[in-house]
């Protein structure tokens, strides 16, 4: 039998769990995927069956072993990436969930946010400090506190100690496990608005305030080294968790973005930016986010975060709802069979803005609209509004960290549309690049795996297994990039002021 040399990586994501096996030179060598249910019990209420995410695991992991024909013995290590903020509270005496995931995507917390900003004047910006965050629905903190106030005998439970809580991580390591485990780590943790970022703690204060027990809480544990073991009646061997992280700093981590100012995006139905800021949370001024990018041998490095709502999703509704082509291949080339899109501007605001602008109640527009418009103006000036929104949070990073990139990494679904990343390369004035692995959240919690199981033994070696495919350089003229950036500028001004 061969020495370990292979890693199972885990991708925990919302709407699938994807179950990656890795050879040690990085290639992917069988994916499995298994879909999971998103329940809505009212408007704006998002949650999932926890037995669902654990299955969903489950099952990958034993078809990603079949399908590579490897030795359960030759893995190395478990790597997972997690949704972050969705959470689930179960009774540690007998594993079972108190109530559904309460998926990070669910508004329900709203009105609690507001009673909160009521009662503690201060919070938001004490909740800024400690932090990094907003105070909003999104982070676990009013997630945790509505399930002990809505959920039948739970903050009793809790109270007894009987009550453990997690997010999909834990979930995941604690089965993995069987109940030999609750920890998450710290990344993960910094998603809650219960971690301090500063001191690598829960946050006792803010603890007090949401109303939550501590010892509620998992351990705090690095991103890699092996912190748990999967039980051999799980998985078939004891094999050992080594790297935890959430999604997309897992994709901020594949894309080899490890020095200050690097800078990735993914564009899937919204796009999240991660930038690296190294070893110091700085606190934005410019409306983003401040998180943890990964712990490694003790040492913190910090990124900057933001997201636009709809980027990907913008596809496919101009596709199903608007039907301006048959498909998201036929929409690529329509967009690019004009030159421009004629003094129109679409911001793509279905549900509102998130980053840098944090404003949820506007909606979509189109504005610049004349007597020559078609569909194919619309069409492309909705696709350049994602862009648009992309270069808004870039130069929100760039203002609050003064870097300016060099490069901007990029990985989903919709950087298959040729126009939008030429049209993004165009408007940011610096290369978009596209790697050749695909799944890179899947892949980058792998290498984090791999790193931490010995298979790699730096940083430097996962750099060689990154792979590019394609680079999108910059050909707008300056002149024509200034011009459009100062109508997207007045566009979203009149927006934002609704002026109409």
């Amino acid at each position: 039998m061969n020495e370990p040399s292979f890693i199972l990586s885990i991708d925990q994501g919302t709407t699938n769990t994807k179950t990656l096996i890795i050879n040690e030179n990085g290639d992917i060598i069988t994916l499995a995927r298994y879909n999971i249910r998103r329940i809505h019990p009212q408007p704006s209420w998002v949650e999932q069956d926890p037995d669902d995410i654990w299955k969903s695991a489950l099952v990958t992991i034993k078809e990603a072993i079949a399908k590579s024909r490897i030795h359960v013995k030759q893995i190395a290590g478990i790597g997972i990436a997690d949704q972050g903020e969705t959470i689930i509270l179960w009774d540690k005496n007998t594993g079972r969930p108190v109530y559904n995931a309460i998926v990070w995507q669910c508004r329900r917390t709203e009105h609690m946010i507001e009673q909160l900003k009521r009662e503690f004047p201060d919070l938001e910006k004490k909740i800024r400090r400690k932090t990094g965050l907003f105070l909003d629905p999104y982070f676990s903190a009013t997630k945790i506190k509505w399930i002990l106030e809505n959920v039948n005998k739970a903050r009793d439970k809790a109270k007894r100690g009987e009550l453990i809580a997690g997010t999909t991580d834990t979930w995941l390591i604690w089965n993995l496990t069987r109940g030999k485990y609750h920890i998450t780590d710290y990344v993960t943790a910094s998603r809650t608005m219960l971690l301090n970022i500063n001191t690598l703690k829960w946050d006792n204060d803010l603890l007090e305030i949401f109303n939550i027990p501590e010892d509620l809480l998992p351990e705090l544990v690095p991103n890699i080294g092996t912190n748990a073991y999967a039980d051999p009646e799980v998985v078939g061997e004891k094999i050992p968790i080594t790297g935890v992280i959430v999604d997309q700093q897992a994709a901020l981590f594949g894309h080899m973005c490890f020095e200050r100012g690097s800078i990735k995006a993914t564009y899937g139905t919204g796009a999240f930016i991660l930038m690296n800021i190294g070893s110091e949370p700085v606190i934005s001024e410019k409306g983003l986010l401040t998180t943890i990018a990964w712990v490694i041998n003790n040492q913190v490095t910090y990124a900057f975060d933001g997201g636009v709502y709809y980027a990907g999703a913008v596809i496919d509704w101009l596709v199903e709802n608007l039907k301006v082509a048959k498909s998201r291949d036929e929409l690529d080339v329509l967009v690019q069979s004009i030159g421009d899109s004629g003094g129109v501007y679409f911001i793509p605001a279905f549900v509102g803005l998130a980053a840098p602008y944090w404003n949820t109640h506007i909606r979509a527009a189109i504005i610049g609209m004349n007597p020559q418009t078609d569909y194919r103006h619309i069409a492309r000036a909705a696709l350049e509004g994602v862009a648009l929104q992309v270069y808004d949070i870039l130069e929100a990073m760039r203002l609050s960290s003064n870097i300016s990139p060099s490069e901007l990494k990029a990985d989903g679904g919709a950087t298959a549309s040729s126009f939008l990343m030429q049209f993004q390369a165009d408007i940011l004035g610096i290369p978009v690049v596209i790697p050749e692995i695909q799944e890179i959240t899947g892949w980058g919690a792998g290498l984090l795996a791999g790193l931490g199981a010995g298979i790699w033994g730096s940083l430097q070696d996962l750099r060689k297994l990154y792979r590019v495919k394609k680079i999108y350089k910059p050909l707008m003229s300056e002149e024509q990039r200034r011009k459009l950036l100062k109508g997207w500028k007045e566009a979203l001004k009149l927006l934002l002021c609704n002026v109409f």
